[in-house]
């Protein structure tokens, strides 16, 4: 174990202690996965660990079959399925209690990512996440758990003048209503590289009145151009810096980056602050499933050393 936790890291292997705070935030982590990439795998079970919640991203130009699919798929393997629902790619009331009642019924799913999505122009009635959620269609058909999304860095489409104020009043508005609705919710986030702007953020959540659990995102370990990508393409925030100084290392540029110092700060912060609102980690597995499935592995087997040493 020792030697796996010093290849992902490049450095010298985390001791029990650290390596056990960075375990016990891992428990119940959550993985996203897509049509395509998930078809790449033969079976999820031998991967992740029982019960994984498991999202299906829903890119524009994917056929709801194959969403759908997927979810069947996943859900038969023994996993909760939460697929993305984005309301800029859905055209009606009409086509959203369609996809509602497929999930449900071929795959069982009674959970759901409402977001806006990657699209800059709605296909229809729907442009945000408040919209969708409106229509009452999705505590009428039962789901009980219910995601929205999150942007510790700030997102220039929904607060153009970047101070936040417009993502914290939709959040306030959803909290609202999912304590009507009955349904439990979570923010699921971006993904980010430095615990800092998080930990801020959670504290202006505290402030704002906000008391949704967060599931920080975190990219999986994969290549530092492969990050830099998705980063620039996601409009990822000042963490990308941390991405900087280590493109600057060339004695790093070879080894696979991996998120463990940014997950030990964030475990650090959350043991010497209990009410700190990340509960979850949500992985984005952008280095590849297999990669980020024994990253977790390992770092969740380093809490079994830590507990006999």
């Amino acid at each position: 174990m020792a030697n796996i936790l010093s290849f992902f890291s490049g450095r010298k292997a985390a001791q029990p202690a650290a390596s056990g705070g960075v375990a016990a935030l891992l428990e119940d982590f959550s993985i996203e996965v897509m049509p395509r990439t998930a078809e790449k795998i033969e079976d999820f079970r031998p991967l992740l660990p029982e019960g994984s919640r498991i999202y299906i991203a829903h890119i524009d130009g994917t056929p709801i079959e194959e969403m759908v699919r997927t979810a069947k798929r996943l859900a038969a393997e023994g996993f909760p399925v939460m697929p993305h629902f984005p309301a800029r790619i859905i055209r009606d009331r009409a086509t959203l209690a369609d996809w509602i009642a497929r999930y449900q019924g071929e795959a069982g799913v009674d959970q759901a990512l409402l977001l806006a999505g990657g699209v800059s122009s709605p296909a229809g009635e729907f442009s945000d996440s408040m919209a969708l959620m409106r229509t009452g269609l999705f505590e009428k058909a039962g789901f009980r758990r219910i995601h929205v999304a999150g942007h510790p860095e700030g997102n220039r489409d929904i607060d153009p003048a970047g101070d936040g104020a417009n993502a914290m009043a939709a959040l306030r508005w959803k909290q609202d209503w999912a304590r009507e609705a009955g349904v439990e919710m979570a923010i699921a986030t971006q993904f980010c590289f430095e615990a800092e702007p998080v930990i801020e953020w959670a504290e202006r959540l505290r402030e704002e009145g906000i008391a949704l659990p967060v599931h920080i995102g975190v990219a999986g370990p994969a290549k530092l151009q492969t990050l830099v990508k998705f980063a620039m393409t996601c409009g990822v925030g000042p963490s990308v810096r941390v991405l900087q100084r280590r493109a600057a290392d060339v004695t790093k540029l070879m080894l696979p980056f991996t998120p463990e110092a940014f997950l030990a700060d964030l475990a650090a912060h959350g043991a010497a602050n209990p009410d700190f609102a990340v509960r979850r980690v949500h992985f984005f597995p952008l280095g590849g499933i297999r990669a980020t499935a024994d990253f977790t592995g390992a770092m969740r087997g380093a809490r079994k050393m830590a507990a006999t040493a």
